[in-house]
């Protein structure tokens, strides 16, 4: 029973996380039942485990190591109040009782002393044997022994005093020495530090022995009286004990330190087996870089840093090394802490001051004795007193926020708490920490709320609110933080549209003084620009204000008044500038007196007013001396830079050097002067013709009831002609930038060599050259070589040596790298096992030959060609030669094959007269061969018969059985014969002295006679590799005699290994040893996504009958054969049954999905391609001989040798190299059993270097008896697999489990703000080295790319720009999962223009690259100290990597771009989750818009720079959105013109009609919406890498694959969500899941996800052009604007239907069918508690509003405003009905609302009569039902009858009605509060749910009668997947039937 009810949990399981630790069901499973262990009883696992090691060898020990386990349960949670404790506690009694009955039968002595005996034959067989042990695999087993021995005393002990025996001394004096063993064999993580390491591979080289002995140096530090020394103590060791750190947190940050020391040491020590000293330069750089934001921190507030070094030098490396390791320290535990920088600094500034106090005796002014740390002495002080109190304001903060749907100015964030210790305030904190200070203080509403609670109340007093910036929702953020931007715009349009109003219109006639003089009022704009900044600032930052100080406050006040004076003074002399002025300017000068005017006086303002801008410009050409001014700390620069902005911590300095300026400054006038030209002449001034004579015409008849009829100029009639221009004019830059970006991107790329090599014919002509780069680019320089040059010479080409034959090392090392390569691709199944066969390259550098062996596929075919070439010769030898040498390759194989024929002969031949006779043929050849007379003295007709003997004996020395050897005998005799008489026209003169027989006559005996090849050394005794491959190629050269022009044929291998070989031609550091190389670490955050798929849900069909397997299978045919041909299996049925086939099934298919295992494996070719480049680096000339693979297959003897090269190759690989997996939930999924945590420890297993760090949920239960308390204590835990458990004395299966390295106790819940970057946070602590890449989980890598690690690394060490050191190095990537669908296909092409051309652009010339997801490497140490690599606060930071790229900048960081280099990316597959993700995208870049970051970068960067900021983050998606409301715009300007009859007055005017700038401006929209921003980039970047042919066809492919649709509706996506984020929030992480998208999405889902984004819009805008088309008469027949209108129709049809038209089977009959059954049921549901949407339209509508409830009173008053306009269709078409005869009465319009109000109460009345009455007053209610139908009906036909109402009436009385009840709903929705009090909330439901269902069945009537066509589903999977898929999916179809029965057989 409890089996089954586990079995329905996991079944569950995927929909829910789970909650309940589930634990009873499993364990009957012996293997499993240690893990599945409820958290508050953690303590038994250990004894669990024992018990089932020994289970097999002694049941009852097992049996009793489970009873004490069940007493120490009892003990610890003696009332069963943990979550599943008492369910354990049953199933482990049950199990006991049952093991009781079995075991008792066996035993054969007393309980005790059966556990004596064990113990004792444990430790002898165990722990005696062992006790020596040196190398790694033993000491494990030997710590591994010692901790079970530990648990099996501790059994023993307790049999022992239930039997009341006394446990024998021997025994004791065992547990002695294994405790005290215990006690020091720790598992480690990487560096085993215990006593008896010190001859571990590792441990042994003088880096790590250097830092250990540094580290070991105590001499002088005071230790505490009742301190108990141990062995090997260090300094770490006294910081833990003064200061109270947590023991695994010392342990920790010991190893980081020892590791980052020891390789910073070993790059700066040239000759490190010297005697092993720490350098000092190494530790100065790990100080500097460790303390530089410290050091910047102290001087900005002013103190002194704490870094006191001592006076005697003998000192000082200690005190640096434990300022060190303190800060560390101080920074392992601080858990959210480590998002506070400036925090960490403020906690670092005391205990390192209390530190040098100890150090230099110093003694307290108060009490008189020696300093003491104010928090310290007993264990986890700091934790519990320290980080504690700091965490707890921070959760307190989270909590507050509501999970972040808070107003963001209510509730302070990370950033918020962090800034608090940007100012000196932060000191009245006081050290130790006052409880009473501001910074603990809460609002007092919420202290209040606490107190209820019954928790302790915080203290109260003032909050101090928001610090330094206030997070508003509203829009004015982008024109507050660019406002530079909108200034210049807003000024060139003014000046713009003053010299096209003037004068001729050219751009001269600014020179004309009247003209220049209106042109100059441009600066009265600038000052009322200016003044709304001054003003929007102090409103934005108001609930900042109590923690702003006092020159902030008076900085803002006086911006504002002289912003004010500027607004006042500049009008007033503009208008005394003119003589006779008109308009405004006469007014003003009738109030300050008519005197005569100076023009003079208006420029002398203007000139002051740009005082501070061309200082500006000044400073700008000079960036030296801005950076120089912004960074210093002295009193009067602070003054002088005080006015132009407020000094903050970051945002300093952050300027370029003068080359990246001119760069990027060119690049923006070039673009900013297009922009203006082509606005200028195109949408400006041929606009200003049509104005002028609008102006001019009197219009007095309108067609509705005209409030404005005086309204002077047309003014409305203007506002809609010119209010798309005018959008569109802010918009364009976007255009003009995608345009300059991709010409930008195109030469650049092309400079940097890309698409060199895109196709295998390219590599080909190349592949000479290869070894070559191969060895420049990937082999480290020896001391002796001279590096190469670079300069302009090198850009263009890049040549490099030949290898030469003599250079057998480096053609050996190239050999060694390729060749792992290709074993990769064959290990991926993306080659078979001929291709590789074909791709090899020879290991071994063989001896005989002298000459490089290029790989087969190079060489296939040439020499039969070459036969057939010396066959028909005729001895014309020039001719021959010629050709010969044209051919290199081909010259080449004969030589390899003459040279490979000779040494195999020889080798063969034993025999002395053959020798002579052999020997004598060679050398006649070789002579001629010299003389070059070969062909015209040697008949060559003969050699194709030759050449079929010696295939012959190639195939039997591949065979090699004895019984071949007569065989061989003949074909050699044949081959002798062949060449002596057929090709040798003379006689071989030692071939005569050696015939057959004697020269006498008669017989002579046959065993006297000589047998010629009697003796030969066949078969081959000693068969070596070397020499097997030697033959095999030989084989292939021989007998492959199609050419390999496809090899490989699987395009993926093929686009691998073309852009590796491509990346060789590029510019890259040159490598380094890999001991001296930079280290590093990966880190991959993992929640609960798929590991490793299992073969159910790999077999289980789809409601298509489709499964993951067969999917797979059809999309990668040719990879699903080569992986059969690897498992040696002919088909899929084979491989079922055998668990190690199905293991390996389960991988292949795992590696083409998007699961942790492929991205573990390709982070994991880091790790292999480090060992291989070590072992090439440490080889000597026999070990490359030998070969790579040699040294991999040595034997396990050779292993056991710390010293083998091996070993070193892997202790180096472990200096380097970590990856850490960060599994939020492996401790849940661990003790539920979860099949993840099987899987992810499978990982470990398969990986053992790899680490798993998760958070550790424990419960800690209270001993009392009363209380049934349950705490949950949080840890950050660190495991690795430990070594297989053997079971005791037993040959069962081995047991693979986890070991915890280390475990730090967290202050509470990890998880504060954004889950990803939390779960990167707690684990950042366990990654190494200096540099650290963040890979997602959807990434995967390659073995080729792997090897180019340690070049990309040394970026680190090249100063990019002149300025600074790069601290974040971008990657491109590769998207991978184009190939699924066509929406796959667009999308993985949009990404791969981004990830390459786009961000190539943004990193040079822009400057502005940011950290943009994964895969970019960033500066450990620089993030470590500066908030770590993501920001986390909720919602704000929700694109967290962005914000990681932000602060990086702000605080003087650099980010390049790198393309020789790439990592596998996956993405999603399926409208629904492309969408999703581009919603989240969109939310993400609302939330930056309103972020203190991009606030900072805007005012912080120059002009120029802040343009390319806009333009690449929250700018693309403001033009966007640009883009659709220049469309609503237009329209709805239309709609004004139409209804009020404007347009029917305005038809005559020729002018109007011929609208050029309107028609350029849409169409510049329509651009926009069909995704040519996209396409531009994307084509061009097609075009580089794989020629512009290619590109033209893939762009003609997208069209006809509907591309257009795609991104028309991605517009519609991004709009609504960015725009609703910037106005009412609701921003949120949506998971998309990343599965494959084979699976139909239901209608409901499709209205649910799409209803608000596109339909409401969709809807909107068909009405809007459906009003348009009844009564709109102008332009009819201008060929422009019906293509316009179209377009308009196309966006239209695309957002009502393209989700339908990209869903799988979409338009088949059966599914619609389904898919309306299931809409009804959804629209029908009512809602309630605990009904999700998914279920009930009520549900999802409530949910729907959500984000109005957290909006705020600004959100809600623009959502109504905005609501608004769907009231102008009624008051515009009552008027065009034909019933009212033209009346324009206002009269009209109130009666069309008292209609509207007559049905809303018809419908009231009926919904509360059916509440009322239909259960006791069933018939009357049914009869006034009927009557209210009837009257209905009636007034319709008297309508139709009397006043001639029309069809045309009925459809504008519908288009007039349903907008406003549309709007209604919208303005109740807003005000629902008020609604709900009011009683209505029902009705409005009611009226919306009408709503949902008549916008349902607009959408769904279409989709189904085109279902009701096949063909139409026919061409949708065929437009939607490829044709492998099209094919495969309707070969299923077809072979349903039999499908369905295979696979229940299977089941079976």
């Amino acid at each position: 029973m409890s089996h089954r009810r586990m079995s329905e949990q996991q079944q569950q399981q995927p929909q829910r996380p789970i909650l309940r630790t589930q634990t009873a069901g499993n364990l009957g499973e012996a293997m499993l039942d240690s893990e599945v262990v409820p958290s508050s009883l953690v303590d038994i696992a250990p004894i669990l485990r024992v018990a089932n090691e020994v289970e097999a060898s002694n049941p009852r020990v097992a049996y009793l190591c489970r009873f004490y386990a069940f007493e120490k349960a009892h003990r610890l949670d003696p009332t069963s109040s943990g979550r599943g404790v008492r369910q354990f506690k049953t199933a482990l009694l049950q199990r006991l009782e049952r093991e009781n009955v079995t075991t008792l039968a066996g035993r054969q002595k007393s309980d005790a002393r059966e556990m004596q005996n064990f113990y004792q034959h444990y430790y002898k067989k165990y722990i005696q044997a062992l006790q020596n042990a040196a190398d790694k695999a033993d000491r494990a087993q030997l710590i591994k022994a010692y901790q079970t021995a530990a648990v099996l005393f501790d059994v023993l002990k307790a049999v022992n005093q239930t039997e009341e025996v006394e446990v024998a001394d021997e025994i004791l004096e065992a547990h002695t020495k294994v405790a005290e063993k215990t006690q020091i064999y720790v598992p480690h993580n990487i560096l085993p530090l215990d006593p008896d390491s010190q001859n571990q591979a590792i441990m042994r080289y003088p880096e790590i022995i250097a830092v250990v002995t540094a580290l070991r140096n105590t001499r002088g530090l005071p230790w505490p009286n009742n301190h108990n020394k141990k062995i090997n103590e260090d300094i770490l060791d006294w910081l833990q004990i003064l200061f109270g750190f947590q023991r695994d947190n010392v342990a920790n940050q010991r190893e980081h330190l020892i590791l980052l020391l020891a390789n910073v040491h070993i790059r700066h020590v040239p000759n490190p087996d010297q005697l092993p000293k720490l350098d000092e330069r190494a530790l100065n750089e790990v100080m500097k870089k460790l303390f530089k934001n410290y050091k910047k921190w102290c001087k900005y507030l002013g103190r002194k840093s704490s870094l006191w070094l001592p006076t005697i030098q003998q000192e000082v490396q200690q005190r640096k090394l434990l300022y060190m390791a303190l800060y560390l320290l101080i920074w392992g535990e601080a858990a959210n802490l480590r998002f506070m920088p400036e925090c960490l600094c403020y906690i670092y500034h005391h205990m390192a001051f209390e530190l040098y106090g100890m150090l230099a005796g110093s003694v307290s002014p108060m009490t008189g004795e020696h300093i003491k740390p104010a928090y310290g002495g007993e264990t986890e002080a700091f934790l519990r007193k320290v980080v504690t109190p700091i965490y707890d304001i921070i959760a307190k903060e989270a909590k507050r926020s509501k999970a972040g749907k808070l107003k963001h100015s209510q509730w302070r964030n990370y950033d918020d708490l962090n800034e608090y210790f940007w100012s000196v305030d932060c000191f009245r904190l006081g050290w130790p920490m006052r409880a009473d200070a501001d910074f603990f203080h809460m609002p007092l509403n919420e202290i209040w709320n606490e107190k209820d609670e019954d928790k302790k109340p915080t203290i109260s007093g003032q909050w101090i609110g928001k610090i330094n910036f206030v997070e508003i929702r509203t829009f004015w953020h982008i024109f507050r933080s660019f406002n530079r931007m909108w200034s210049f715009y807003i000024l060139c349009l003014q000046a713009m549209i003053i010299i096209a109003w003037n004068g001729s219109g050219e751009l001269s006639s600014i020179f004309e003084g009247d003209v220049f003089k209106k042109v100059l009022s441009i600066f009265i704009t600038a000052a009322i620009l200016k003044f709304a900044q001054a003003v929007l600032d102090i409103i934005l930052s108001w609930q900042a204000r109590r923690c702003m100080s006092f020159h902030v406050k008076i900085r803002y006040i006086l911006k504002a008044l002289s912003a004010a004076a500027w607004v006042l003074i500049l009008p007033i002399t503009y208008a005394y500038s003119w003589k006779n002025p008109s308009g405004i300017a006469q007014t003003i000068k009738n109030w300050f007196g008519n005197s005569s005017g100076s023009p003079s006086l208006f420029i002398l303002a203007i000139l002051i007013y740009l005082s501070p801008n061309m200082l500006s410009v000044l400073l700008f050409l000079f960036p030296f001396i801005r950076r120089f001014l912004e960074r210093s700390n002295y009193k009067i620069v602070m003054l002088m830079m005080w006015w132009s902005q407020p000094r903050l911590y970051v945002g300093r300095g952050m300027h370029e050097s003068f080359t990246s300026l001119f760069k990027y400054t060119l690049y923006w006038v070039l673009l900013i002067v297009s922009k203006l030209a082509f606005s200028y002449y195109v949408e400006i001034k041929p606009l200003v013709g049509p104005t002028r004579s609008i102006m001019q015409l009197q219009i007095r008849t309108f067609k509705w009831h005209e409030f404005f009829p005086q309204a002077r100029n047309n003014i409305g009639v203007v506002i809609a002609l010119w209010a798309p221009i005018i959008l569109v004019f802010f918009m364009d830059s976007q255009i003009w930038y995608a345009i300059f970006s991709t010409l930008a991107g195109g030469i650049y790329g092309a400079f940097r060599r890309l698409g060199e090599i895109r196709t295998l014919a390219m590599l080909r002509s190349r592949f000479q050259s290869l070894p070559g780069a191969f060895n420049a680019c990937l082999v480290p320089v020896e001391k002796t070589e001279k590096p190469k040059k670079k300069g302009l010479k090198t850009t263009f080409s890049r040549k490099f040596d030949e290898i030469t034959s003599s250079k057998g090392q480096e053609a050996a090392k190239f050999a060694q790298m390729w060749n792992k390569i290709i074993s990769s691709f064959r290990e991926e199944d993306l080659i078979n096992n001929r291709e590789m066969d074909l791709l090899l390259v020879p290991y071994g550098v063989d001896p005989d030959l002298d000459l490089i062996q290029w790989p087969p596929f190079l060489l296939a075919s040439k020499i039969p060609i070459a036969l057939d070439m010396a066959k028909d010769s005729n001895g014309k030898d020039r001719e021959l030669k010629k050709r010969l040498n044209s051919d290199n390759y081909m010259h080449c194989a004969v030589r390899e094959c003459y040279a490979s024929c000779k040494s195999i002969i020889n080798l063969l031949v034993l025999g002395e007269r053959e020798k002579m006779v052999i020997n004598d043929i060679f050398s006649k050849v070789d002579e001629h061969i010299q003389r070059e007379t070969l062909i015209t003295e040697l008949n060559m007709s003969a050699l194709p018969s030759l050449y079929e003997q010696f295939v012959k004996l190639i195939e039997y020395l591949l065979a090699n059985r004895k019984e071949d050897k007569d065989g061989v005998v003949i074909v050699l005799l044949d081959m002798l014969e062949v060449v002596t008489r057929d090709i040798m026209e003379d006689e071989v003169p030692s071939l005569l002295d050696s015939s057959h027989g004697g020269k006498h006559e008669g017989m002579t005996p046959l065993d006297q006679q000589y047998q010629f090849f009697g003796k030969l050394g066949f078969p081959l005794t000693t068969e070596t590799e070397a020499w097997k491959e030697k033959i095999r190629r030989l084989h292939l050269l021989l007998t492959v005699k199609e050419s390999a022009m496809d090899v490989p044929s699987n395009l993926e291998a093929r686009r691998r290994i073309s852009f590796f070989s491509n990346s060789l031609f590029m510019h890259m550091p040159p490598a380094p040893k890999v001991r001296n190389m930079l280290s590093f670490s990966i880190l991959t955050p993992y929640y609960s996504e798929e590991v490793l798929f299992s073969i159910n849900s790999l077999e289980k069909p789809n409601e298509d009958g489709v499964s993951i397997l067969f999917y797979l299978q059809k999309i990668f045919p040719d990879e699903w054969k080569n992986f059969l041909e690897r498992v040696k299996c002919n088909s899929e049925e084979e491989l079922r049954g055998d668990e190690e086939l199905e293991e390996e099934l389960r991988h292949w298919a795992s590696y083409r999905g998007q699961t942790l295992t492929k991205t573990v494996r390709g982070m994991m070719y880091y790790r292999k391609a480090m060992e291989l480049q070590a072992f090439l680096d440490m080889a000597g000339d026999e070990d490359l001989r030998k070969g790579y693979k040699a040294a991999e297959l040595k034997s396990e003897q050779q292993l056991k040798s710390e010293r083998s090269l091996w070993a070193q190759c892997q202790a180096v690989a472990d200096m380097k190299f970590t990856y850490v997996v960060s599994c939020q939930q492996y401790g849940i999924h661990k003790r539920s059993g979860d099949a993840r945590a099987k899987d992810i420890l499978k990982l470990m297993t398969r990986y053992p270097s790899l680490r798993v760090a998760y958070i550790d949920e424990v419960e800690e239960t209270s001993k009392a008896k009363s209380k049934k308390m349950v705490n949950k204590v949080y840890y950050s835990a660190l495991v690795k697999a430990a070594l297989p458990t053997k079971p005791v004395d037993s040959s069962d299966p081995v047991q693979n489990l986890d070991e915890v390295i280390y475990r730090i106790k967290l202050p509470g819940p990890a998880i504060l703000g954004e889950g990803k970057p939390e779960n990167q946070n707690h684990a950042i602590i366990f990654t190494r080295g200096e540099g650290l890449q963040t890979i997602d989980m959807n990434q995967d890598n390659y073995m080729e790319e792997a090897f180019k690690m340690r070049n990309l690394l040394q970026e680190f060490l090249k100063n990019h720009d002149g300025i600074r050191y790069p601290t974040i190095l971008g990657l491109r990537e590769h998207i991978f999962t184009g190939s699924v669908s066509s929406l796959a296909w667009f999308m993985s092409h949009q990404e791969n223009s981004f990830v390459t051309i786009g961000q190539r652009v943004l990193a040079n010339p822009l400057r502005v690259r940011f950290h943009y997801g994964h895969p970019d490497v960033f500066d450990r140490l620089f993030h470590l100290t500066r908030g770590g690599v993501s920001k986390a606060s909720k919602v704000i930071n929700l694109s967290e990597d962005i914000f990681a790229g932000f602060n990086s900048t702000l605080r003087e960081g650099s980010v390049t771009h790198h393309e020789y280099i790439q990592v596998g990316k996956g993405r999603d597959v399926g409208l629904n989750q492309i969408s999703m993700f581009e919603a989240k995208i969109a939310n993400g870049n609302g939330e930056q818009t309103l972020s203190r970051d991009m606030y900072r970068l805007g005012h912080r960067f120059d002009i120029f720079r802040m343009l390319s900021c806009y333009f690449t983050t929250v700018g693309f998606y403001f033009s966007t959105l640009l883009t659709v409301l220049t469309m609503y715009v237009f329209l709805y300007g239309r709609l004004y013109l139409v209804l009020s009859g404007l347009e029917e007055r305005l038809r005559s005017e020729t002018l109007v009609r011929n609208d050029k700038p309107l028609q350029v401006a849409l169409a510049s929209q329509s651009f926009v919406q069909i995704g040519f921003l996209m396409a531009l980039p994307m084509m061009m970047e097609i075009g580089l890498e794989r020629g512009f042919r290619n590109a033209l066809t893939d762009f003609i492919l997208m069209q006809l694959q509907l591309a257009p649709v795609f991104f028309t509706f991605s517009l519609g996506t991004k709009t609504h969500y960015y725009g609703r984020t910037l106005l009412h929030g609701g921003a949120e992480y949506r998971g998309t899941g990343r599965g494959f998208v084979v699976f139909h999405a239901k209608f409901a889902d499709n209205y649910r996800l799409y209803s608000r984004s596109h339909f409401v819009k969709g809807i909107e805008l068909m009405i809007l052009l459906l009003v348009y088309h009844l009564f709109g008469h102008l332009y009819r027949g201008v060929v422009a604007y019906i293509l316009i209108i179209t377009s308009m129709w196309f966006m239209v049809g695309t957002w009502l239907f393209a989700p339908f038209l990209f869903n799988p089977s979409g338009f088949e009959w059966q599914k619609i069918v389904d898919d309306w059954t299931d809409w009804n049921k959804w629209i029908s549901n009512l809602g309630g508690i605990g009904v999700p949407p998914e279920k009930s339209w009520e549900s999802w509508w409530e949910k729907e509003q959500e984000h109005l409830r957290y909006s705020g009173k600004l959100g809600i008053i623009v959502e109504i405003l905005l609501a608004l306009r769907f009231f102008l269709y009624q008051y515009g078409l009552v008027y065009r009905l034909s019933i009212i005869k033209n009346s324009q009465s206002f009269l009209v319009y109130v009666a069309s609302w008292l209609v509207i109000v007559l049905i809303l109460l018809i419908v009231k009345a009926v919904s509360v009569g059916r509440r009322r009455f239909s259960a006791n007053f069933q018939l009357l209610f049914r009869l006034i039902k009927g009557l209210i139908f009837t009257t209905f009906v009636t007034i319709f036909l008297v309508l139709l009858t009397l006043p001639h109402m029309t069809p045309k009436d009925i459809i504008v009385c519908v288009l007039a009605f349903m907008p406003t009840g549309w709007g209604l709903l919208l303005i109740a929705q807003a005000c629902k509060p008020l609604i709900q009090r009011a009683g209505f909330w029902g009705s409005v439901r009611t009226l919306a749910r009408g709503y949902e269902t008549v916008m349902g069945l607009l959408l769904f009537t279409p989709v189904a009668f085109l279902a009701w066509f096949p063909f139409v589903s026919e061409f949708q999977t065929r437009m939607l997947f490829n044709q492998a898929f099209s094919r495969g999916l309707q070969i299923s179809r077809i072979l349903g039937g039999q499908g369905k029965d295979r696979s229940s057989k299977n089941k079976e």
